[in-house]
């Protein structure tokens, strides 16, 4: 499933980059892109823990930017 999402308040293109790294190493991701010029996120992952893989992204991307708000 592909889906994509709006960031909030992502102030830095190299904490884009080092979330999207971040992103990508999580179980069951199969890519992700960030996009700091738009601030959307785009998100391909498995179906069927698509909620729980969300869940992940997004205390992984609070760790790198706690102001950031990944709009679900």
């Amino acid at each position: 499933m592909k889906k994509n999402y709006k960031l909030k308040d992502l102030d830095c293109a190299h904490c884009a980059a080092k979330m999207e790294t971040a992103i990508k190493k999580i179980k069951g991701v199969n890519d992700a892109t960030i996009s700091f010029m738009t601030q959307k996120l785009t998100v391909d992952a498995e179906d069927e823990k698509f909620d729980s893989i969300m869940q992940e992204i997004v205390k992984a991307c609070r760790k790198i930017e706690p102001d950031c708000v990944i709009q679900l």
